[in-house]
């Protein structure tokens, strides 16, 4: 700490630090609920989920003795029992099959297809993709994929993906 400079004390950072990230959290947590996936809001949700863990952490800190206390009581054992079996089952499928579930399998197998069988995909003339690309400053042929393009041109491979997919 700087000579003259204050510390912010941990009850201060850490209760504005939680209720901050928890109004995010809630907010790009029930536009993502809705299927607002536009922008960065997933990627949002993501990390800035740290910055809550941070300021809950810190507040549990701030605040040890209460908390202790309310986890000797019957709702506090309650409540951690609860969110502790909905984690656990959480892990399971349960045999349902989810979005989260399909999209790295659906994502390798679109990174590792030819161009031409992408050009395919998306109803489009195999040439005219490569025009595309091309127009985007990567030289291509049909037969490399996504992943062969992101390792020779250093172009990351959601920048490619977005490139083959998303409208101009």
């Amino acid at each position: 700490m700087l000579p003259g400079k204050k510390s912010i004390p941990l009850r201060t950072w850490a209760t504005s630090l939680t209720i901050g990230a928890f109004l995010l959290m809630s907010a790009t947590g029930v536009l993502m609920f809705f299927g607002y996936d536009r922008g960065l809001t997933a990627v949002v949700h993501q990390w800035f989920s740290w910055f809550f863990l941070m300021g809950a952490g810190g507040h549990i800190a701030a605040n040890i003795r209460p908390f202790k206390n309310h986890l000797r009581s019957r709702w506090g054992q309650v409540s951690v029992a609860v969110f502790m079996v909905v984690l656990a089952a959480s892990l399971f499928s349960w045999g349902r099959i989810t979005g989260p579930q399909l999209e790295r399998p659906i994502k390798q197998a679109l990174v590792d297809a030819p161009l031409s069988a992408l050009a395919g995909v998306i109803r489009a003339d195999p040439d005219a993709l490569l025009l595309r690309l091309r127009a985007r400053g990567i030289t291509a042929t049909s037969q490399q994929s996504v992943r062969d393009l992101s390792v020779g041109t250093g172009a990351g491979v959601n920048r490619l993906l977005a490139i083959v997919f998303l409208p101009d």
